[in-house]
Formats: C-alpha cells, sequence, structure tokens
C-alpha cells in the first residue's frame, strides 16, 4: 500500500480523535508523572499507617448497640460467639479482615503502577492509573476515619481526588475527550456532590446531607450518565479499535460490582445466614473482594492489550453460563418446594425424595438447555448485519494520510474483524522487492518504500 499525503482531517471519519491527541510531551509530561507518582505514595503510606488503628479497632470488642458496632466496625458478643463456634477468635478475624482489604487495595495499585510504567506518557493512561492507585483510599473510609486530624484532612483530600477520577475516566475513555462536549458541566455537579460529602459531611450547608433522597438521586445520575456516554459513544462515534477497548471496561465493571451487588442482595435477603461471624460470612467478603479485583484488570487489559484476548468470546461464555446457572438454580430451588408440597404425606423423607427428583431434572435439562441459550444468545448478540460498505469507506479514507504502519495495521485488523468477525486473523507485511534494472524500462519509482498487504 503507498502512503500518500492528504489533509489530516479525512481521518476524522474513521477514528473521531487520533490516539496521538492524547499523548503528553514537554514539562506538561514531566509535571503530571510528578503528581501521579506523588498521589500514588500519599495513598499507599496513608493506607499503610491505617492499618494500625485498624487493626486495633477490630481486636476490640463492642459492648454498645448493634448500629453502634456496625458504624465503628467492631463484632458484638452475639458474633464472636459464632467465631468460637467455628474455632476461630476476634485477633484472627480482624487479621483476616486487614488481609482481605490489602490484597485488594494491592491489586489496584500493582494495576496503577503497570499502567504507569507501559503508558506513562498517555494521559488516558495516567488518569487511570492515578484513579486506581487512590481508589484503595476512596473504598476503604472505615480506615483514613481513624487516623489523627493532619493525615485525616490529606486521605479525604485523596478520596476526593479519587472519586472524581474515576468518574471522569468514565466520562472521557477510550479517547480522553468529553463525548458529547456538554457532559464536561457534569464534572461541576461532581465536584459539589463530593467536596461537600468529603469535607463537610454534617455540615447544616451540606444539602445532600439535609436531604438523603438529593444525594441518592444525585450519585444515582452520576453513575447512570457514565453508562449513557458509553452507549452513546460506542454506538456513535468510537472506532473498532475504541469499541473493544469499552468492552472490556464494562465487561469487567459489570462482573465486578455486578457480583458485589448480587452478594450484598443476598445476604440482606438471608440476614441470619451471613451473620457477621459465621462462615457464610467469612467467605461472602473474599468473593465480594476478588470481585472488586475485576475491574483494575479489565481496564489494565482495556489500556495496553485491549486485542491480545478476544472479549467477544468472554461476553459469549458468560451469557451463556450466566444464563443457564441462573435458570437451573430457579428450576432447582422452585421443584424442591414444589414436591415437597406434592409429596407431603406420600414419604416420611420428603426433602431428601424432592432433592433427588430435583438433582435428576436438573442433569436432564442441562445440555439441552445450555445448547438453546447458546443458539439464542449468538442469534441476538453476534450475527447482526454490518454496513460494511461505510466501514470500508471510512478505512479507504483512512489510508489517504500519512499514518504509522502499526497504526495501519490495527485498523486493518479492526475493519476485518469488525465486518467479518473470521475466526482467526493473519496479517503479513514484506518489503518489495524491485526488478532488475536490464529487465525492465519502467521508469524508477519515487524513494518511498512500497509495501504490500497478503
Amino acid at each position: 500500500m503507498n502512503k500518500q499525503h492528504s489533509p489530516a482531517h479525512t481521518a476524522g471519519s474513521f477514528e473521531p480523535r487520533s490516539e496521538m491527541e492524547t499523548r503528553l510531551h514537554g514539562y506538561r509530561l514531566v509535571l503530571v508523572r510528578l503528581l501521579c507518582l506523588t498521589l500514588g505514595t500519599l495513598s499507599v503510606g496513608l493506607f499503610v499507617a491505617s492499618l494500625l488503628s485498624y487493626n486495633a479497632n477490630h481486636s476490640m470488642l463492642c459492648i454498645g448497640t448493634a448500629a453502634a458496632c456496625t458504624t465503628y466496625g467492631q463484632l458484638t458478643p452475639g458474633d464472636v460467639r459464632r467465631l468460637h463456634e467455628l474455632s476461630l477468635s476476634l485477633d484472627f478475624y480482624a487479621t483476616y479482615t486487614i488481609v482481605l482489604v490489602s490484597i485488594c487495595a494491592l491489586g489496584y495499585w500493582l494495576v496503577a503502577a503497570f499502567l504507569f510504567w507501559r503508558k506513562s506518557d498517555d494521559r488516558v493512561a495516567l488518569l487511570a492509573a492515578v484513579s486506581l492507585a487512590l481508589f484503595p483510599i476512596v473504598f476503604n473510609s472505615g480506615l483514613i476515619n481513624r487516623l489523627p486530624w493532619p493525615w485525616w484532612f490529606l486521605a479525604h483530600v485523596l478520596s476526593f481526588l479519587g472519586s472524581l477520577g474515576l468518574l471522569l475516566f468514565g466520562y472521557v475513555f477510550p479517547s480522553g475527550h468529553f463525548v458529547p462536549r456538554w457532559t464536561r458541566w457534569v464534572m461541576v455537579v461532581a465536584l459539589l456532590y463530593w467536596g461537600f460529602n468529603d469535607f463537610f459531611l454534617v455540615s447544616a450547608l451540606n444539602p445532600f446531607y439535609r436531604s438523603q433522597v438529593l444525594s441518592d438521586l444525585t450519585y444515582l445520575g452520576l453513575i447512570i450518565g457514565v453508562v449513557i456516554v458509553m452507549v452513546y459513544r460506542y454506538r456513535r462515534v468510537s472506532s473498532p479499535v475504541q469499541r473493544q477497548q469499552t468492552k472490556w471496561v464494562v465487561y469487567g465493571a459489570s462482573m465486578g460490582w455486578g457480583g458485589f451487588l448480587v452478594l450484598f442482595t443476598i445476604s440482606a435477603f438471608f440476614p441470619s445466614l451471613f451473620s457477621t461471624g459465621s462462615l457464610a460470612s467469612l467467605i461472602e467478603w473474599a468473593a465480594a473482594y476478588a470481585l472488586l479485583l475485576l475491574t483494575p484488570l479489565s481496564i489494565g487489559f482495556a489500556i495496553v492489550r485491549s486485542r491480545l484476548w478476544d472479549i467477544d468470546i468472554l461476553i459469549n461464555r458468560t451469557l451463556v453460563y450466566g444464563t443457564l446457572t441462573g435458570i437451573l438454580a430457579l428450576v432447582y430451588i422452585g421443584s424442591i418446594i414444589a414436591l415437597q408440597a406434592l409429596l407431603r404425606g406420600l414419604f416420611q423423607q420428603t426433602s431428601d425424595v424432592a432433592i433427588v427428583i430435583s438433582t435428576l431434572l436438573i442433569a436432564a435439562l442441562f445440555l439441552p438447555l445450555l445448547k438453546r441459550i447458546q443458539v439464542l444468545i449468538d442469534r441476538r448478540f453476534y450475527r447482526h448485519k454490518y454496513d460494511a460498505a461505510k466501514v470500508v469507506a471510512a478505512f479507504s479514507a483512512t489510508l489517504r494520510n500519512e499514518v504509522d504502519l502499526d497504526q495501519l495495521r490495527e485498523h486493518l485488523l479492526a475493519v476485518v474483524q469488525e465486518t467479518m468477525q473470521p475466526a482467526h486473523i493473519s496479517l503479513w507485511l514484506r518489503k518489495h522487492q524491485p526488478a532488475r534494472e536490464e529487465h525492465t524500462h519502467l521508469p524508477p519509482a519515487n524513494d518511498e518504500e512500497d509495501r504490500h498487504v497478503h
């Protein structure tokens, strides 16, 4: 393919914002790197400093009301009794909690450090890195509230910046720009919301403290706004590569935070089973922190290695087996309840008979239901029509620009993947071998190197 010169704006139809527009250079790059390193170091230092007071707090037995014990994160005598039934102590619970929190924080810091190491000149990657580095401070407010006054205030400043950074990342990813442009005004609302709640939480001047409804609606509006903006960018302005990046972030956030909410919804419906200090409660906390690690991992893949694995395959398998698990669980529970009601009076052990019959029913339904769900999901999500002519025309416009060969390769692979969805793509590039001068009478070509794609 010969590289030809043309005005730069013609590439806009294929990729609205060039990746080079997110690069930082010169003194700005140095200042931003120093700022990110400073914020990350403060986050780690304050988190570690708060662990000592956090451990001491969790090692104490609470003798006040249940609400006060929940506020301060301490165990009641009943909670300690359940731990003793498992042959566990109060010190074990405090250590167990700290280990889980620390592992989750370490996961966020490692991904942030990896992004900083690999793409410290990219402002989107730097925004993701500093947001992930501050997340352990944002999410674990119980830790920072036990710090003495000067460090407490600094920790709340980091929490404020981390909340704004995470929201800003959701509104500008992956292009690094507000699309549509008016969405930048959402950050003003976020600035007021977290400013009041981090520094003037119980003040009479805080409108979100005086009205819980206003606080909840504002928070939900900010989060729902991220979802709406991502869907808009994905459908209207994102290039194939940017769509792949968006899929990674949405998948990780949906699996992580979705699973987190499911766990705590189940615990809310079965409070006696998930009482603090019980085995179910210990497993629940471990699973919750493991799910939270999916978000930084997906962001890291989206920014650095979005094409390493095919995210569409992961989404497909998740939809299939998630739907299958949900349906089979409902069938299993429903059949047990129905059979116990029907068989009552016929058998002495109705529960055992109902469990055996329900298990056989699940085994019989597994394969047919799996095949049916697979067909429905493939037909719904992976067999939609593409406007191939529009995609190819946009790619042709990209070829008229002088672009880097690596970028051109990524664009070509993305176009083929979007329009044809092959199982495998291979791209071979080799230098053109000019014919011997004595065997041709054509005039010499220009000095620009020709490349051919096979």
